[in-house]
This record gives C-alpha cells, sequence and structure tokens, in this order.
C-alpha cells in the first residue's frame, strides 16, 4: 500500500512579497499540471485568503500515478518560495517500509524525514503480525 498526505503554500519567492502577475502565472502553470494528473484521489490547488494552496492525498494498491513526490519537486522549481510538507507511508519501500516518511518542501529544496511521531509503524500504528 502507498499512503500519502500533504499540503503546500505556493509562493514565488521566500520574500512574501510576490508580484502577483507572476504568482498567477505559475499558478496557471501548476493547474495545468494538476489538470493533466489522472487522479481519483485529493489533488486540489485553491486561492484561500489571497493565497494559493496545494492539497493532495491518496492511499493506492502500489506508488504510481500520481506522483506526488514528483509534484512536490515540480513546485520547489517553479516556485522556490513555497513550503509544505508530504507525509507518505510506503509499504514496499525496502528501507522505510515500517516509518511514516515526511517530505518537507522549504526555500526550493524537498528533503526527506522520518515522522516520529508515526513511526515505527509497527507498534505505534498497528499491532505486529502474529504468526
Amino acid at each position: 500500500m502507498f499512503e500519502y498526505h500533504g499540503w503546500i503554500t505556493v509562493r514565488e519567492t521566500a520574500v512574501d512579497d510576490d508580484d502577483d502577475s507572476r504568482l498567477w502565472q505559475v499558478v496557471d502553470e501548476l493547474r495545468l499540471r494538476i489538470a493533466q494528473t489522472a487522479s481519483p484521489y485529493l489533488l486540489d490547488l485553491r486561492w484561500m485568503n489571497g493565497e494559493p494552496f496545494i492539497h493532495l492525498g491518496g492511499h493506492s494498491n502500489h506508488r504510481s500515478s500520481p506522483d506526488p513526490v514528483g509534484l512536490f519537486e515540480d513546485v520547489a522549481k517553479v516556485a522556490p518560495g513555497s513550503y509544505g510538507l508530504l507525509h507518505i507511508r510506503d509499504y514496499e519501500d525496502p528501507v522505510h517500509g515500517n516509518e511514516v516518511r515526511v517530505l518537507r518542501l522549504a526555500r526550493g529544496t524537498v528533503t526527506r524525514h522520518t515522522e516520529s511521531l508515526l513511526s515505527p509503524c509497527i507498534p505505534t500504528l498497528e499491532d505486529p503480525f502474529a504468526d
């Protein structure tokens, strides 16, 4: 199983004085990318109180399309002032399969971390399998 939940505050720069016309271009570019993503899961870009936000979440049998990590990396490139978090649980990950991983988007960089509040998944979230 592949489960993910995340959000991004979209900003062109980290100075928080974005040029509105440039920010609208960035948002339109991201909206097009989101529209081209065929997904039955949550993937939403909307303006709230004058700022654009992306929300995403899903739970599929395997890691496949849509690619939430790729979306975070794309936002880092086109809007390096953006920030957000993506929590991932990938049962098939050979190294981190018993962890909830967190991707942090800040200042144009995506970094990966273990979510200590939810890891290790067994026994924090689930009981061990009975033999």
